[in-house]
C-alpha cells in the first residue's frame, strides 16, 4: 500500500468506524517489606497505584512516566496486561502495570486536586482498599515481579504468561 492510500484509508468512514479501547497504566512500586505504594485519589472511592489514563497519541510507557507523585519515577519492565470487560464502565479497555524504579518517599508531592494521601500497603491493606478485580491485578503483578514473567489477564484473572 502506498503512503497516499494509507492516508486515504485513515480519513475514510471505514477507519473512523473501527473500535477504540480505553487504556490505563499503573506503576507497581514495592518496598523492602514487599508492600505496594498506594495512592488515594480525591475523585474515587477506592485507592490505587500511581498511574492514569493513556492520552490520545501517547504511548503507555510515556503515560506511566507522567504519573502524579511530583518527581520522575523510573519505569521498568511491563508486568501485567489486563483486559477489562464492559460493566463498571460502558466499554472495555486495557490496563498495563509496569515495575517502578526505586521510590524516594521524601520526594513525594501529591497534587491536592488529584491525590489525598499515599502509603505503603501490605497484602491485607491492599485487599481492603481496592476493588476485587484490581486486587487480582496487583497480586498478579507481584507474581510477575517474583517470576520475571509478563502476565496476561482477563478481568484480573491470569490467562497466560510470557
Amino acid at each position: 500500500m502506498t503512503h497516499d492510500a494509507i492516508e486515504d484509508f485513515a480519513k475514510s468512514h471505514l477507519f473512523r468506524a473501527l473500535p477504540r479501547k480505553r487504556m490505563g497504566v499503573g506503576l507497581v512500586a514495592v518496598d523492602d517489606q514487599k508492600r505496594i505504594l498506594m495512592v488515594e485519589p480525591t475523585y474515587k472511592l477506592h485507592w490505587e497505584v500511581p498511574g492514569g489514563l493513556v492520552e490520545s497519541g501517547e504511548s503507555p510507557r510515556d503515560a506511566a512516566c507522567r504519573e502524579e507523585l511530583g518527581f520522575d519515577v523510573a519505569v521498568g519492565r511491563l508486568l501485567v496486561i489486563d483486559w477489562v470487560p464492559p460493566g463498571l464502565l460502558p466499554d472495555d479497555g486495557l490496563m498495563l502495570l509496569y515495575e517502578a524504579g526505586p521510590i524516594d518517599t521524601s520526594q513525594i508531592e501529591l497534587p491536592p486536586h488529584e491525590l489525598r494521601s499515599w502509603e505503603w500497603g501490605d497484602r491485607e491493606t491492599v485487599m481492603a482498599r481496592v476493588p476485587d478485580f484490581m486486587f487480582r491485578r496487583l497480586d498478579a503483578a507481584l507474581e510477575a515481579l517474583t517470576t520475571g514473567s509478563v502476565l496476561e489477564l482477563q478481568n484480573g484473572e491470569v490467562v497466560g504468561s510470557v
